[in-house]
């Protein structure tokens, strides 16, 4: 038996709320190094933060669904070598395995992403210019330019962007600029040359990318 973990992905990104790491400390299951398990954990510890299908209805939660499960990987391994800081998830990934968290991975990939729409970033609106053309002004480089054009991301490179939760996106380009995450260095120099006004339009733009 060993301890599992509400997933949060995450770009981190986020402190889980206080009672999701209470429900998850008191939750033990079978390993999850099989799909089944995994699915299993997903619905039963995760879902608290991220939905049953990786869906998060929690704005400040990331979505699961539908990313590359190289990404997915990525950051669970990172947590829990602690070159992505978080006390809530290095505690959570602590006793998973490699093949704990490739059949995570694995899972939340294979689950159908749900839309999402923009609030006020359109058709030529100031994050569509940043998202597709960068800020030239300041050496910001197109998002599409690693994330694609519709923000699908490339595997193993690049995640996916697109219908990604505005504050979650928002969220983490902050943490990038302040150095708080720093598990993707081209990120973080990104972000320094970002405002909060240009950063709030370009992860509305992406939510409602598709």
């Amino acid at each position: 038996m060993r301890a599992v973990f509400a997933f949060v992905l995450a770009l981190n990104f986020l402190t889980l709320p206080t009672f999701a790491a209470d429900k998850v400390a008191k939750v033990a299951v079978k390993p999850v190094a099989d799909l089944e398990n995994s699915q299993q954990v997903a619905q039963n510890v995760c879902a608290a933060c991220h939905g049953a299908d990786g869906n998060s209805t929690i704005s400040l939660n990331p979505k699961l669904a539908g990313q590359h499960p190289e990404y997915l990987l990525k950051q669970l391994t990172n947590f829990k070598e602690g070159k992505r800081a978080n006390a809530v998830m290095a505690g959570m990934v602590a006793n998973l395995s490699k093949e704990d968290m490739q059949a995570l991975a694995k899972y939340y990939a294979g689950q159908k992403q749900t839309l999402g729409k923009a609030k006020s970033n359109g058709v030529g609106s100031l994050g569509e210019k940043i998202y597709r053309g960068g800020i030239a002004a300041t050496g910001v480089p197109a998002c599409a330019a690693c994330h694609g054009a519709n923000g699908a991301g490339i595997p193993k490179q690049y995640p996916r962007l697109a219908g990604q939760h505005a504050d979650y996106a928002l969220q983490q380009l902050r943490t990038f600029r302040t150095a708080e995450r720093a598990n993707a260095p081209m990120m973080m120099t990104i972000a320094a040359k970002m405002t909060d006004a240009e950063m709030q339009a370009v992860a509305d733009y992406m939510q409602g990318l598709r």
